[in-house]
């Protein structure tokens, strides 16, 4: 046995680019070699993407895999481990890992445990694979896994009983908040638990609604962490082979982020991903002077850069100087293209037009939207011109309850703050302003009480509870799914609870029809959240 190094490809495959991918993925593999590395390993599905959903099944995936393989043949002197979808003569599909080394197929590994849960949908287009890959090399005894077949510990526990010294897991695992340090907790447990050293490479990118935040890692079979990648960064990751203290050196390790960060970082990593890879030249959105269009308009030019982000101000009557003010300013500090559209001659031609239907009617919020509709038909008309992509501003408090409007204010392509509640949204405006010395959210923007400012002296509080009591309510229902009288158990007033949970169940139709948005949690609206528009559930029993 002797020393040895693998390195970890903390890869961003670009979903369905087989080709690309490929060849990514030799480039890295060279970079590998050159930083003497013995073995290189991949995410899941490394040459596909993660999760390719129905292009799995398209009839030429098999031919345009072979022709991966072809590619990655050429690669000589260097182990690779990598994902790939394995079809079989007899029909048969699985998400598999290959073991090549100088052109030649040493091993295939087809993944067993299948996730069926949450965001996953695996048994829609695998079957699940039943033999162990286990492989000598370089005189050490290494097992393949892939992804939730390390979180079964009768898995693992039987490459620990063949005498496997280090387990190869390959991953696409989706980000929430927390799940980075969850991963490595769990598994230096794991590791110790069964004297197995485990090297965990996860995909990292953004994916339409999926964030995935790499976070690779390394851990011995102590339990302790021997190298930890950066969250939410491309790149390759060298783990050195001790072979006379059996384990894996020490080295420079990405201390964990704090909460906000890692959240930022995630919003940020997802909108560039979503923005660049759909072809956008940029984005445009609605710069009202609050604080949820004011954190979009941050990480926006985050994402992409100040030059291809556009913020156009649409003040009406109720619109506050303060407000037109603190939006002029905040494009200003960040250096975006800015401009101010009054939308008074609209709503009123609007308002002409509609007058013999409405004649002398109450104003209701018939009128309001009205002003948020115009708003976001100003905002598709810059986009249909120029070609960017509007971002729209809504937080999932807001989106949960259905106040936003259809057509008006959800209008778009992307919904930055999709899965973020409206605290959140403050924390994260808060912290943003941490990373400049001069702040790029005026403060008045954070600390004022939040309003849509479609009535006069409109504040959100007039038709939503405070967004502390709000919010918590809102998290035990749709995350926690606690019924009406659990919550109520928990203190809070009936009847803001019933009316909270009546808002919620009344408003998926609205939900159904908002643009995606990155999910954080483990329960954001679409992909796991799925209800009924139309249904007679009640949620006080």
């Amino acid at each position: 046995m002797k020393n040895f190094k693998v390195a970890l490809a903390q890869f961003s495959p670009h979903i369905g680019n087989i080709d690309a991918n490929t060849q990514k993925m030799v480039e890295q593999a060279n970079l590998a070699k050159q930083q003497k590395a013995d073995l290189v390993i991949f995410p899941e599905l490394s040459t596909i993407g993660y999760p390719a959903e129905d292009l799995l099944l398209r009839p030429n995936l098999q031919k345009r895999t072979q022709k991966a393989f072809a590619q990655l043949s050429e690669v000589k002197d260097i182990l690779m481990v990598f994902g790939f979808v394995h079809q079989t003569e007899d029909g048969h599909r699985y998400n598999s890992a290959a073991v090549m080394k100088d052109g030649q197929v040493l091993g295939i590994y087809n993944k067993h445990n299948l996730p069926n849960y949450s965001v996953f949908d695996e048994k829609r287009y695998f079957q699940d694979g039943h033999q162990h890959l286990i492989f000598e090399y370089l005189g050490h005894k290494f097992g393949v896994l892939i992804c939730e077949d390390v979180w079964s510990l009768n898995t693992v526990k039987q490459l620990s009983q063949l005498n496997v010294e280090t387990v190869l897991v390959l991953n696409a695992s989706p980000y929430e908040v927390g799940k980075p340090q969850h991963r490595v907790q769990t598994l230096n447990e794991l590791a110790k638990q069964l004297s197995l050293n485990v090297i965990y490479v996860n995909q990292v990118g953004g994916q339409d609604d999926l964030i995935f935040d790499g976070s690779s890692f390394v851990c011995n079979n102590n339990g302790q962490a021997a190298l930890q990648a950066p969250s939410f960064k491309e790149d390759l990751y060298i783990a050195e082979y001790d072979a006379e203290q059996k384990q894996f050196k020490t080295s420079d390790t990405a201390p964990a982020l704090e909460t906000f960060a890692e959240i930022y970082q995630a919003l940020v990593l997802a909108t560039r991903d979503y923005v660049q890879r759909s072809g956008f030249p940029g984005v445009i959105l609605g710069l009202s002077g609050g604080i949820d269009s004011a954190l979009t308009l941050a990480i926006a030019v985050d994402a992409i850069g100040a030059d291809k982000v556009q913020a156009v101000m649409m003040p009406y009557t109720y619109t506050s100087q303060m407000s037109v003010e603190d939006a002029t300013e905040q494009a200003r500090r960040m250096g975006v293209t800015f401009g101010i559209a009054e939308i008074h001659p609209i709503v009123n031609s609007f308002m002409q037009t509609l007058y013999p239907f409405f004649g002398n009617s109450p104003a209701d919020a018939t009128e309001e939207n009205l002003q948020a509709r115009t708003r976001g038909t100003l905002l598709m008309g810059l986009s249909n011109k120029f070609g960017n992509l509007v971002l729209s501003t809504g937080n999932k408090s807001e989106i949960s309850v259905g106040y936003c409007t259809l057509y008006g204010d959800m209008v778009g392509g992307f919904s930055v703050l999709k899965d973020v509640y409206k605290t959140i949204v403050f924390e994260l405006a808060k912290y943003r302003n941490t990373l400049d010395e001069t702040p790029v959210i005026p403060e008045r923007v954070i600390t004022r009480p939040p309003s849509a400012e479609l009535r006069p002296d409109q504040k959100d509080q007039d038709s939503l509870p405070a967004y502390d009591v709000l919010d918590a309510i809102l998290y035990a229902y749709i995350e926690e799914d606690l019924s009406q009288a659990d919550i109520i158990a928990k203190g809070y007033e009936a009847a803001v609870v019933e009316k909270v949970i009546r808002l919620v169940d009344r408003n998926e139709y609205k939900r159904r029809q908002g643009a995606i948005g990155p999910r954080i949690s483990s329960r954001a609206f679409s992909r796991e959240r799925r209800y009924p528009i139309v249904n007679g559930w009640t949620a006080n029993d």
